[in-house]
Formats: C-alpha cells, structure tokens, sequence
C-alpha cells in the first residue's frame, strides 16, 4: 500500500509499505477522511518525538472496516467507525489504574504516527478493535466526525483538568481548534466568564461562536496584565493552556487565583524544562494546582462525544476552513497545518 509518511526530520513524502496485519483482536480500516494536526508538525518539522523514518503520518481518522481479527465481536467488514487518536492497550496496569492513555508506557496510548504506522495510508491498523472503535452515526458529517478524533476530545480534556465549577472564570490560553474546544468544553461544565487568547480573525470569530465572553490578544501587550486588569487583580479559577511557547506556563500560574487549577494540554514539542514562577505559585504553596494530560482514548470516550454532537451540544463545523478531496492533496493540507494562515483553522481530506 502507499502511505504519506515522514521520511526523516524535516520531509515527508510517499512511500510503498506493507498493508498491516490485523491480530484476533484488531481491525484494519480504510480511512474515509483523516486531518493532519498541530502535532504531525511537532513531529516533523520539531523533531518532537525524535528521528523516525518512514513512517506514515497520521491519527484523526474515520473510516470503513476491511478486515477484523477472530476474537473481535462487535464490528466487522463494511462498518463505518471513527477511531480515536489514543487508541490504549486496554489489557494493560495502567488502564487499570485508571490512565489507559499511558497504557504500557508514557504516553503509549498515543500510538498512530508514534510507535506505529498512522492513519495517513491506503489502510491503517487499529488494536483492541471492541474498546477502540465507535460507530459512525448516519447523521454526523465526516468532517464533523474526524474532529471528535482529536480535537474535541483534547479540548475537552482541557476544561476537565481545569477543574471548572460553575459560574467560575476561565482563560483559555491559545485558539486553535484545540482551544476552540476548550471554550466550549468551560461552556459546558458550567463557567460564567471565559477568556479567550488569540488574535487570528477567523479564530476570535469561532471562539465567540462557542462561547468566549472576552478575547485578549498578546499583540496588546503582556497576557497575565491584561487577564488581571479585566479581573480587578483578581485573576481567573482555571486556565486552559492549549498553546504557546514552553514560557506560557508563566503566564497561566500569575493569572491563576490560589487554589486554582491550570489543565495543560498543549504539547511543548521543544526544550528540555518547562518554568514556573517562584512568587506567584506562592514560593511552592499557592495551592495552584498544574495538571497536564493526554486526551483519554477507548471507544466509551467517542460514545459520549458522538452524543454531544448528535444531539447539538457542541457543534465542531466551525472548526473546519478548508475541505480537500483525494489523498494526493494529502500533503496540501499538512503543510496548510504548518503555515496556519489567518483563514487556517483546520483541514480536512476526504480519500472517497
């Protein structure tokens, strides 16, 4: 089969590999449209993850199953699914432990254009087939779906380790899609006032869309002044980080209020330490409590997410600004992805 892969640090291009093999409990997929991320540029052009050659990029996927292992029950040839980016060894200490995404290894969840293959080929490989695939519902478009793979998911995810309560104020550093997710993520679980950061038009315009009350733009000076001029000194009770330089964390400790929470979910793809500030995390005992995270996986986690789809509490459509037909524009829109102009908030690539 041909997959588009990363060839080295610094170059992609396609490749002629082996179709892979499906053990009893995996299923093979044919990708129906598959979106590139932030992180495939980590991982390429940053070096990220450190060299890997040839390998195909990839891991927002929905597709079409081709072939299912002996001991997979629950889908079979023909099924329209959408797989998750972390799909985690299920059978593993660490699911037990209630951290599947690190089954079997930091971050070993995370196994698509990591440890494997990705999603970006003719066909990809998915494990533990019962526990990593959902089905794909009629009504949800594929592009709407291929968001929940990773985008909704992570954003979610933000809001969640940000421990927001209702009524509570939040920042939300960095509106990407991921960040667009975690607006709408604090919009959900309750928040009264949410603060996004970002300056790209088409960005703002979706951020007020899924519910940002203010906009704060780093053109306009230091973020942590202005976010604690609009709060009266006070600062916020939980802050997003979904993007920005290692030093953003900087910036998400001074405008924390003690006892606040900063969930991280953006991913430093350089640099050996992050920093934070002595004084305003209380010389150690402000009570400001930092968590960072990768998504959850599994197929429970889609389930919930379909749901909020389906039934239209969250909206991914607007996260979608460019929709590219075929696998030959595959590499269009990774680089689309990489030079993120101001109309870029995410493509699509449909292969039927």
């Amino acid at each position: 089969m041909k997959g588009f892969a990363m060839l080295c640090i610094g170059k992609t291009g396609w490749i002629e590999t082996k179709k892979p093999v499906a053990g009893p409990y995996d299923a093979i997929v044919r990708p129906l449209a598959v979106s590139p991320c932030t992180s495939d540029i980590h991982t390429v052009f940053e070096g990220a993850l450190g060299e890997r050659n040839n390998m195909v990029l990839g891991h927002e996927a929905v597709g079409e199953v081709v072939e299912v292992g002996s001991e997979v029950k629950d889908f079979k040839s023909g099924d329209r699914v959408i797989v998750p980016a972390i799909t985690p060894d299920w059978r593993s200490m660490e699911a037990q432990r209630g951290f599947s995404q690190h089954s079997n290894g930091m971050l070993a969840g995370w196994k698509f254009s990591n440890f494997k293959d990705g999603t970006f080929g003719e066909f990809f490989h998915v494990n533990d087939a019962d526990m990593n695939l959902a089905f794909l519902p009629p009504e949800i478009s594929l592009e709407n779906a291929v968001m929940i793979t990773d985008m909704v998911t992570t954003g979610f995810h933000g809001a969640e380790l940000a421990n927001i309560k209702l009524g509570s104020t939040v920042a939300v550093i960095g509106i990407g899609a991921v960040g667009l997710m975690a607006v709408a993520g604090a919009k959900l679980l309750g928040a009264g006032r949410i603060i996004a950061v970002g300056t790209r038009p088409v960005s703002v315009e979706a951020a007020k869309f899924y519910g940002a009350t203010d906009i704060v733009s780093y053109k306009d000076g230091d973020l942590a002044e202005q976010i604690l001029k609009l709060t009266e000194e006070q600062g916020v009770d939980s802050v997003v980080v979904a993007g920005g330089k290692p030093n953003i964390l900087e910036t998400a400790v001074k405008i924390t209020k003690p006892g606040g929470s900063i969930g991280n979910i953006n991913y430093y793809g350089a640099g050996e330490f992050l920093t934070i500030p002595r004084i305003e995390w209380g010389c150690g005992m402000s009570h400001k409590n930092i968590c960072g995270g990768l998504t959850p996986g599994g197929r429970l986690r889609m389930e919930r997410l379909i749901d909020l789809v389906k039934y239209n509490r969250v909206d991914p459509s607007k996260l979608v600004t460019h929709v590219f037909k075929g696998f030959d524009n595959m590499e269009k829109a990774l680089l689309m992805m990489k030079s993120k102009g101001k109309d870029v908030i995410k493509p699509v690539v449909l292969i039927d």
